[in-house]
């Protein structure tokens, strides 16, 4: 979306300011008011998605009920509007009391229009980030709506997924705990022509060795101690349907050559029993181990991998997925506070950068369980970096440009040059492109010395 698109609302009576204000901030399409009731107009016909508001208002100018009055108007009425709430240069008490009540953020007057204009602009790409989100929730009528995601990668195993659904073929979903393997299982279910059929699901960690037997294959009746009647196995169960054997990678070697073997040839036998029984399952596996590494050491059988993954789908770490983290943030902010009766939360910068710059290790499960605390902890409408027990990094975005990123690039291409030709400074240009004399430039430039001959 271009700035020429985004709305804003100036709501301000002193019409000097407001002019001021719509010549700072043109890069908007601004629309104003003057009190309470035409701001309340300008809402309904602009639904602009920032608004910036005095809170000393007409027709008591002095007094900040009016304004707190249409604060809580706008957020009853468009409740993901963000508001920016500026207020006299002493006045903090009421700026907090406005962002407790749900502002976006507050500035005292007189602002600089350079920071004011770097507050707006976060406050449309926060608005931006939610609508994205409320869009991709609304499509959760699909087989993978659970598998919430805007990276690359991540949406071409969604393309995979969809593929493979309709294939006779059995998929091994390789990746961390906590990635979302079982929702894609679930997807390739729900997507095959076996969607009317069971999914069946097994954590081959979460049953100890000595009962998993059973209940992948079931037993009959009198088979051990305990066995007082015939029961199906989870094998079984999946006729005509999908298996999910979720963490193969840590079932027993004596049960890899029964699997093997069912795999085979179709047919299962109960502990305890000699009849054949067929059954027609479709299996998805999924691991975070590396079954490589596995069938190096012995401990998984390398046909058994074979017959398990003739598909195989690497699903990528959330650290790895771009911008995924802080959109999954906003859509579990805004799940935990309807189960929790509470009224839409807002994530505050602090805990974006520090949702952005955390390396999450257990994926998207961690993260759940870290917005399920925010949720509870946080005060107010606003969640921040101590809500979610996350450190806040030190960098930010005022102090990131493109000229510190592009001398940072520049200064370690130089580097990495200078050192792979031993200072060759000749040599050094040409692999980079430049003259010699502009080499020299950037060697002064980021206090690098040229210590070898040329």
């Amino acid at each position: 979306m271009s700035d020429k698109q985004r709305t804003l609302l100036i709501v301000e009576d002193d019409p000097a300011l407001q002019k001021q204000m719509r010549w700072a901030l043109d890069a908007c399409d601004t629309v104003v008011a003057g009190d309470r009731e035409s701001a309340i107009a300008q809402l309904r016909k602009h639904e602009p998605a920032v608004v910036t508001m005095d809170l000393g208002l007409p027709p008591a100018p002095d007094d900040v009920t009016e304004g707190f009055r249409l604060l809580r108007e706008i957020l009853t009425l468009a409740p993901d509007t963000k508001v920016i709430v500026l207020t006299g240069q002493h006045d903090r008490e009421n700026a907090v009391k406005a962002v407790g009540m749900g502002a976006y953020d507050f500035f005292a007057k007189p602002f600089e229009p350079e920071l004011l204009i770097l507050t707006i602009d976060r406050a449309f790409r926060m608005h931006d980030l939610q609508m994205e989100n409320a869009r991709l929730s609304a499509l959760q009528a699909g087989p993978l709506s659970g598998l919430l995601t805007r990276d690359p990668a991540m949406l071409k195993i969604c393309r995979t997924i969809e593929k493979l659904a309709s294939a006779s073929v059995t998929v091994a979903l390789l990746g961390e705990s906590g990635t979302g393997k079982e929702i894609l299982a679930r997807g390739l279910h729900a997507l095959s022509p076996r969607a009317n059929e069971r999914f069946v699901a097994i954590n081959c960690a979460a049953i100890p060795d000595a009962l998993l037997e059973s209940e992948l294959f079931g037993y009959e009746k009198g088979a051990f101690t305990g066995a007082v009647k015939q029961t199906q196995g989870k094998i079984e169960t999946a006729h005509r349907g999908t298996l999910f054997l979720d963490e193969i990678g840590d079932l027993p070697l004596p049960l890899q050559a029964k699997l093997l073997r069912f795999l085979q040839e179709r047919c299962i036998e109960r502990i305890g029993g000699r009849e054949e029984i067929p059954v027609d399952v479709r299996i998805v596996c999924a691991t975070h181990r590396d079954l490589k590494a596995q069938i190096h050491a012995g401990v998984f059988r390398e046909d058994l991998y074979y017959r398990l993954a003739e598909i195989v789908v690497e699903i990528p770490a959330l650290r790895e997925r771009e911008g995924d983290a802080t959109l999954l943030a906003h859509a579990f902010a805004q799940r935990f506070a309807r189960d929790n009766a509470r009224r839409s939360l807002v994530l505050a910068d602090d805990a974006l950068s520090a949702i952005e710059a955390h390396r999450w290790p257990g994926n998207v499960r961690e993260l759940e369980n870290c917005m399920k605390r925010a949720v509870i902890m946080a005060e107010g409408y606003c969640i921040t970096a101590a809500d979610l027990g996350l450190q806040t990094p030190d960098d930010s975005l005022e102090h990131l440009n493109l000229r510190q990123v592009r001398d940072e690039a520049e200064r370690g291409a130089v580097l990495k040059v200078m050192a792979r030709t031993n200072g060759n400074v000749a040599r050094a240009a040409e692999i980079l492109g430049v003259s010699r004399p502009s080499l020299y430039d950037l060697l002064g430039r980021f206090g690098l010395k040229k210590e070898n001959g040329s």
